[in-house]
């Protein structure tokens, strides 16, 4: 085995014939890992890039890079997931999802660099990965079961056939491991086939965004167990180390002490992100993925909603302290529930928001326009919840509506316009779940989004947000200026490096090309570094970062370092970025023959109608920008886009991704550039080409 990081070999699953074959990595190392090789792989095995979500042709990929099962921090434990999903509006797009966990360092122990996922299954099936072993196993006894208790069975199936422990066939270095296989399941959402259903592995690491639950669901695919004895070889062993002490030592937060309010970054201190609150007898111990520094999972005495972080802990928070004028077990029982159910807590959470809206409305209730049997007079109950998320799982009463997505929901219910006029349906680009970071404050979250084919969760400039709020609530000054900001993370945005304006969020200029560098860099950034190398979203970018003692982060020298150390390249960062610039152009290629045009990449219309008032943390959004020439944080809240400077500055965008102005469609000079010569070809022949 090579020392570069790689297993050598991707698995291919065909379940219409129940048969494995084995892809060489090496086709597709050039493209490096993780969302790079899965769209290269896309391209390769589906000729038609339109066919449906649920048709057997299509193809899922489920990939690793060479730092997943590494001791490379908040690398190690992510897996890609890419293919046409089931979400989305108004075409369901080819896209990814991502999970963490220990899956993906597994599945490297056992040897192999990804997945793929072809045909159908007659049967409910589960796929049992052991090293090289790879089995079809009847999943009749595991379908209708939820989250954990298909992984439970998978477990406790495989302790008896092991004794206990996983002792590798009968050789007697054949390997053995005390570790229980990773396992990555749906629950009832995914097998009813609701377009919210989800990934889930362990109790809380889901793959929710794309709605790869229905996917799965659709293949007649319960789950994929994997469990490996093998290890990762490495490069530079000992370069590695150092890299990671570096990490810890320079960027890090410091054991045992309190570490400054960071946003997203390395710098911020290991715990639990949570918006509910517990009793204080229910205690708590922090959870990682493999080989993370993070920690930002919790795992509770009570067991109840383990592993869940975040927006997740939030999916009823609201409703719940607005009933009882607290949070209660309701919020922590409606968090269980959903990862139990394998349902994508973001687009549920705001889903909610707009059912309940309707029903104030009088439009959505027993009896009424919008029929369900939903008792709306308790909601902020346990009982409420249960019976709610039940039925979207279910895809009983309303949530056979809810299954298609709430945006399609609501065009069946012919109330789309005008709700999305009000901005009461919160699904601003291509039917996803506003995230919260508004695009007409955010400007970068919303643009970056609706350029690609869902809500594009990614952390990296949202930082600084969390950054001066964290601060702010810990009666603490803001560490830096805003100008000394702007220096420091625009330094770091190669190949637009030093323009300070990318990170003017002042209304004057969130429609100039300062702006459309910063998303095109972000775009191509993450294509690579982060979807691909896999750097985890809350650790990286590490742009400014208030554990470094000059405030300036580890990012454009620590991703090569990490990466050259476990492969033995020599790539710099610049690199990498330019091939996330190949890897989007790729990606939009895709989405050109599926039928993208500029004329359809378009926000929601409330958010060129409706200014947005209120924040996630109430009546003030902070975001660094300019006020008569100088810089401050500004306020960016009451504000909505000017439709016509959405427009100007997607001409400014396309021009700097070299696409054609008038379609958005990716040019024949701009594909041979970045070395995809036969994408064009592809292109020209359905008429799909950028003049």
């Amino acid at each position: 085995m090579a020392k570069d990081g790689y297993s050598g070999k991707i698995l291919m699953l065909d379940l219409t014939a129940r048969e494995h074959s084995v892809i060489d990595t090496g086709q597709y190392k050039q493209w490096g890992g993780g969302h790079g090789m899965g769209s290269a792989i896309f391209w390769d095995l589906v000729e038609d890039k339109n066919v449906a979500w649920d048709d057997p042709k299509n193809v899922v990929t489920m990939m690793t890079s060479p730092l997943s099962g590494t001791m490379v921090p908040s690398a190690s434990g992510r897996v890609e997931v890419q293919g046409i999903g089931a979400a989305g509006y108004p075409i369901r797009w080819f896209t990814r999802s991502n999970f963490g966990g220990r899956f993906g360092g597994q599945l490297k122990y056992a040897g192999w660099d990804g997945i793929v996922i072809t045909g159908k299954s007659e049967a409910p099936v589960w796929i049992d990965i052991v090293n090289d072993s790879v089995e079809f196993r009847d999943a009749a006894d595991l379908w209708g079961k939820d989250t954990q208790e298909t992984q439970k069975l998978i477990w406790g199936q495989k302790d008896d056939e092991a004794h206990g422990w996983d002792n590798v066939g009968a050789a007697r270095d054949a390997g053995r491991t005390t570790q229980k296989s990773a396992v990555v399941t749906i629950g009832p959402a995914g097998e009813n086939l609701s377009s919210l259903g989800c990934l889930i592995h362990d109790a809380g690491n889901g793959a929710g965004q794309g709605g790869f639950g229905a996917v799965f669901g659709s293949k007649n695919l319960k789950a994929i167990s994997v469990v490996g004895t093998g290890s990762v070889e490495i490069a530079d062993p000992i370069a590695l180390f150092n890299a990671r002490m570096l990490a810890k030592d320079e960027f890090g937060a410091e054991t045992g002490q309190p570490a400054p309010p960071n946003g997203p970054s390395l710098g911020r201190a290991p715990s639990p992100t949570l918006f509910f609150k517990r009793k204080t007898e229910v205690t708590m111990g922090p959870q990682a993925c493999q080989g993370c520094i993070a920690g930002c999972r919790p795992r509770w005495s009570d067991g109840l909603a383990n592993e869940s972080s975040c927006q997740e802990t939030g999916v009823y928070t609201t409703f719940d302290a607005l009933k009882h004028g607290a949070h209660t077990d309701a919020s922590v029982i409606a968090t269980d529930l959903v990862q139990r159910y394998g349902i994508n807590s973001y687009e549920l959470a705001r889903g909610l928001s707009y059912l309940y809206a309707l029903n104030q409305m009088g439009i959505l209730g027993p009896g009424l326009e919008i029929d369900t049997k939903l008792d709306f007079s308790t909601i902020g109950e346990t009982s409420f919840a249960v019976d709610f998320i039940t039925k979207v799982a279910m895809r009983e009463d309303i949530g056979e509506d809810i299954a298609e997505g709430f945006v399609r929901a609501a065009e069946k219910w012919g109330r789309l316009e005008e709700d999305w006029q009000t901005g009461i349906l919160d699904f601003p680009y291509w039917g996803y779940a506003n995230h919260g970071y508004d695009p007409r404050t955010e400007v970068e979250w919303g643009y970056g989004s609706i350029m690609g084919e869902r809500d594009m969760n990614e952390h990296g400039l949202n930082a600084h947000f969390w950054a001066v709020i964290n601060h702010m609530g810990a009666g603490l000054d803001v560490p830096i200026s805003a100008e000394r900001y702007a220096e420091i993370v625009t330094a770091k945005m190669v190949p637009y490096e030093g323009d300070m304006d990318m990170v003017d969020f002042s209304t004057g200029n969130i429609y100039s090309e300062s702006m459309a560098k910063l998303v095109s860099w972000q775009r191509h950034y993450t294509r690579f570094w982060k979807q691909s190398a896999l750097y985890c979203d809350f650790r990286w970018p590490d742009l400014a970062n208030f554990a470094a003692a000059d405030d300036v982060g580890m990012t454009g020298d620590g991703e090569p370092l990490f990466w050259n150390a476990v492969t033995g390249d020599d790539m710099t960062y610049a690199e990498g970025i330019e091939l996330g610039r190949r890897i989007w152009n790729l990606d939009n290629a895709i989405w050109a023959l599926q039928g993208r045009h500029r004329d359809i990449v378009k926000l929601a219309p409330y958010m060129y109608q409706v200014p947005l008032e209120t924040s996630l943390v109430g009546p003030f959004y902070p975001l660094a920008g300019k006020v008569d020439g100088e810089w401050t944080y500004i306020n960016a809240l009451g504000r909505a886009l000017d439709i016509d400077g959405f427009e100007q500055w997607k001409d400014r965008f396309y021009t700097l991704e070299g696409w054609d102005l008038a379609s958005g469609w990716p040019t024949r000079e701009t594909l041979e550039e970045v070395g995809l010569p036969e994408v064009a070809d592809t292109l020209e022949s359905a008429g799909k080409l950028g003049g």
